[in-house]
């Protein structure tokens, strides 16, 4: 992990960007982490794009750092500068073509949209895990928040290291994966947005029953895609404050 740039905020957040083998990725912490008073982490997903996603990563990592969290993000493969994969494209394209003609995307174009998405990303996610916890300031114990739903999945399922998950029910899911959430048992907190214009309500539903945690709690909101209510921040932080503290 080389970090290449820095800023120290108003509220002492300080924001370090860095890049990880050839993966570009923005670390947050408080003002209060130090070696000798380490802090929880949270590895904060998003859909891809840095730079567009930017403003509400800051927001949630700031508020998140206000009650102690170190907060770390990561592009995701074929996002911002990161190469394209022609694969990929032509799937999007697909689900893009079905969503636009009232259709429902078939089984083969989800499978073909996310689970290389998850295949590579989910390794890269654990690469970035090794090296925040090699930081003097970062001491766990772990937590995930928000991102593509398969993607927190399947590391819920094959990292260890995290505690608990915050997952956003805001992307088609593909059926091995909600087989593969049958293995989930880490405490969870699911929003869904139930007018999602691009979500499948009764996949995220399907999902969230398939999870095998004894504590997993859904919290849905009236709106669409973006306008999950800002109270949930507080929420997920209480629930992180169960699980991380």
């Amino acid at each position: 992990m080389r970090f290449t740039s820095e800023q120290r905020f108003d509220d002492d957040v300080l924001e370090r960007r860095f890049i990880l083998g050839e993966v570009p990725g923005i670390l947050w912490t408080p003002g209060s982490a130090s070696p000798s008073a380490p802090v929880p982490l949270i590895l904060a997903g998003h859909p891809g794009g840095l730079d567009m996603m930017y403003a509400r990563l800051a927001a949630r990592a700031r508020h998140a750092a206000a009650e102690g969290y170190a907060v770390a993000t990561i592009e995701l493969p074929g996002a911002g500068d990161r190469p394209r994969s022609a694969a990929a494209d032509q799937a999007r394209a697909d689900l893009r073509q079905a969503l636009a003609a009232g259709e429902q995307p078939s089984g083969d174009v989800v499978d073909r949209l996310v689970l290389p998405l998850v295949d590579q990303a989910v390794p890269e996610w654990r690469a970035a895990l090794d090296a925040l916890l090699l930081l003097p300031e970062i001491g766990g114990p772990v937590g995930f928040s928000g991102g593509v739903i398969s993607v927190g999945v399947r590391l819920a399922v094959v990292e260890p290291r995290i505690s608990a998950a915050v997952l956003f029910a805001g992307s088609f899911v593909p059926r091995s994966v909600v087989e593969e959430a049958r293995q989930v048992t880490i405490p969870l907190l699911v929003l869904l947005q139930w007018d999602d214009e691009g979500n499948d309500r009764q996949m995220a539903l399907d999902l969230f029953d398939a999870f095998g945690a004894k504590e997993k709690t859904l919290h849905a909101n009236m709106g669409g895609h973006t306008g999950v209510p800002h109270f949930e921040g507080d929420d997920a932080n209480r629930f992180f404050a169960r699980h991380l503290k």
